[in-house]
């Protein structure tokens, strides 16, 4: 069994991009003093230690609450802070985009790529992103093979479009009517992917105040120097706090001499981490992880069951009344987590409806989808205790829903153990490979213990 998670940032710190400094750390750090970032004496920055890449180890004991680094919000890379940040402001409207990311990608474009950025330093951590190692770079018939049943292929396919959408339609006719600034022969389509890429991996968002929550879009990506360096796992013992001045990573627990100081990305599962970071958390370490049940996979097993036409019509009424009661969508997924449901409403009227009879769901339909029995909506947590007391005919749907999902994966949980189980055999894996199987077991882990709880 693997031990330790592996980060996708090995490209990190490999040497200077062609010029500069031939040790980047220590011409990061003298660009973090020129920026006013400050770094405890009780940690270092380091790729010796870490896990993968550079990592923050403790130089000395730390205790909760004690602050490792402060960064001024002038060191942050943003589109506010880029030396092409009143061009930004002024084409903002035609900036709009769904991810919200192009002024950001912009100015990376931007700074990556002019010889006088005072960001050199830090980008000379990486080496060039290249190396970066997310699924969207991996050959097609590779993704296929190593992540069906996973949700990661059909995500980096949404990923590519948007790109290549927004780069054409946005990044493109920008460039071309400030081609003092942009030439596309240079920023092209790859290096824009690349950074997409970077962005995803190592930027951070800022959360918005309560009052703004209702308001406002999320607030756009951000590059946190020296916070980014941090590795992640769910169990994490630091995190990013926010001020007006200035962004602090700090403690949240004791941390001993030697140790490696990891941040957190968020509750995050395997396939999200592998997807925008480009790694996984060996099992059982990420106790964040999740499988899904595609929505349609829980109609095609009702479908399956309905054994006259009578019955496979009732069911189509069903789904198009659930549709209608937003509960489920084509494009849905009912989120499995280890301890419960994470879409416990969603997953359990749809079971409800499924298995009525022609006459309760008739009555069902009359009250628009409510009922008078709020206790029993109270008390709907879909805790593994819960499922387990599922009515018969709602355990059996779900039971077939389970093992219909299973066999989108195209290997079986035993041969995943096995490859696990034996160490020989999973050091000649390809990192890729390692990765997938962690992101496969995990859910597969997941579906097999909702098998037991139903049958």
């Amino acid at each position: 069994m693997a031990s330790a998670p592996k980060r996708r940032k090995a490209a990190a710190g490999s040497s200077a991009r062609g010029k500069g400094s031939a040790d980047p750390l220590s011409g990061f750090l003298a660009w973090c003093g020129r920026a006013g970032v400050e770094l405890s004496p009780k940690v270092r920055l380091s790729r010796e230690g870490a896990v993968a890449g550079y990592g923050m180890l403790a130089a000395e004991e730390l205790e909760a609450g004690e602050v490792l680094c402060t960064v001024p919000r002038s060191a942050l890379l943003s589109q506010h802070t880029c030396s092409i940040q009143a061009l930004l402001r002024e084409g903002q409207e035609a900036l709009q985009s769904q991810s919200g990311w192009v002024p950001l990608l912009l100015a990376l474009l931007h700074e990556y790529t002019a010889s006088n950025s005072p960001w050199q330093p830090y980008f000379s951590l990486w080496q060039d992103f290249r190396s970066l190692d997310h699924p969207m770079f991996w050959p097609k018939e590779e993704r296929t093979r190593l992540l069906r049943g996973t949700g990661i292929p059909e995500a980096v396919d949404k990923d590519l479009a948007n790109i290549h959408l927004e780069y054409s339609s946005i990044i493109l006719p920008f460039m071309e009517s400030h081609p003092n600034i942009f030439d596309p022969k240079r920023h092209t389509l790859e290096l824009y992917k690349e950074l997409v890429a970077f962005v995803m991996a190592y930027s951070f968002q800022e959360p918005l105040e309560e009052e703004d929550e209702d308001e406002k879009g999320p607030n756009p990506p951000m590059m946190v120097p020296v916070a980014d360096i941090l590795n992640h796992v769910a169990n994490h013992n630091a995190n990013l706090e926010y001020s007006p001045q200035c962004l602090r990573m700090v403690t949240t627990q004791a941390v001993t001499k030697g140790q490696e100081i990891f941040n957190t990305y968020g509750q995050m599962a395997n396939w999200q981490l592998l997807h925008m970071y480009g790694f996984a958390e060996p099992y059982p370490g990420n106790t964040n992880d999740t499988a899904d049940i595609q929505m349609v996979t829980v109609r095609k097993a009702a479908l399956q069951r309905a054994r006259s036409e009578a019955q496979q019509q009732l069911v189509s009424e069903q789904w198009d009344f659930l549709c209608q009661l937003e509960m489920v969508g084509e494009e849905g997924a009912f989120v499995l987590g280890w301890d419960e449901v994470l879409t416990e409403e969603e997953l359990s009227v749809t079971l409800k409806v499924l298995c009525m009879s022609e006459e309760e769901f008739k009555e069902y339909k009359e009250q628009d989808g409510w009922e008078d029995d709020s206790e029993e909506e109270e008390n709907s947590v879909l805790s593994n205790e819960s499922l387990s007391r599922l009515k018969t005919p709602c355990k059996k749907l779900l039971y077939d829903s389970v093992l219909l999902t299973l066999e989108s994966y195209g290997s079986d949980l035993k041969a995943e153990q096995d490859l696990l189980n034996n160490k020989e055999i999973y050091e000649k894996l390809s990192r890729r490979e390692q990765q997938a199987l962690h992101v496969r077991y995990g859910q597969k882990r997941i579906l097999h213990q909702l098998l037991e709880l139903v049958h």
